[in-house]
């Protein structure tokens, strides 16, 4: 079987559940990983030709949120995410992980054929296309002008339109309009999912 682009980090607490993950892509060809915390994820990462981490949602030492964000903070969107969960699978636990930066979230029982193909689309799509780290800031990457930078900034803090306003010395429609560029540039829809990406992107220093 000729070697696929990349390893895939496979974490899960369980071994038996990370073994119905982890087999299907040896078998596929992947060079795989298999961790059962969260800091042995983040580990695991770090290698350089690492394409994909899988996730649980809980481990003992941290959520799989928490390793998300982090991945996100510090790989960028060169690095595919998939959370694949039995438990912590309702509308809300997806919604939470897309927002935090993960490509994708799988609900247990895994039909191997759909998600060897979902694994396919995103790291071959990746390897391809994934521009070499530049060195460049993100901020200066999107472009961000002084004024939208300000407004992020602000919005991140947790300011309201009109705070922002009151605090640049501006009008709420001209804030609103800079939100709107805000989402353009980040390719989010909403307030709350530009603040997450903000995170996930590295717009934003995490404390």
């Amino acid at each position: 079987m000729m070697g696929r682009p990349g390893s895939v980090v496979v974490a899960d607490g369980d071994k038996e559940t990370r073994a119905l993950v982890a087999v299907p892509l040896r078998r596929a060809g992947y060079d795989v990983i298999e961790v059962d915390s969260g800091a042995a994820a983040l580990e695991a990462a770090r290698a350089d030709d690492v394409a994909l981490v899988v996730l649980e949602v809980s481990f003992p030492d941290m959520t799989g949120y928490d390793v998300c964000r982090e991945l996100r903070v510090h790989a960028g969107d060169g690095l595919s995410i998939f959370f694949v969960a039995g438990e912590h699978a309702d509308a809300a636990h997806r919604v939470a992980a897309l927002l935090l930066g993960a490509d994708d979230f799988i609900v247990k029982p895994v039909h191997a054929a759909e998600f060897l193909a979902r694994v396919e689309r995103f790291v071959t799509r990746r390897s391809a296309l994934s521009p070499p780290d530049s060195g460049v800031p993100p901020r200066e990457r999107l472009r961000l002008t002084v004024r939208e930078n300000e407004v992020l900034d602000l919005l991140v803090a947790g300011l309201r339109q009109k705070e922002i306003a009151l605090a640049l010395s501006i009008s709420p429609k001209t804030v609103g309009t800079h939100i709107q560029n805000l989402f353009g540039k980040v390719e989010v829809h909403s307030r709350t999912q530009l603040v997450a990406r903000a995170y996930t992107l590295g717009l934003v220093e995490v404390a």
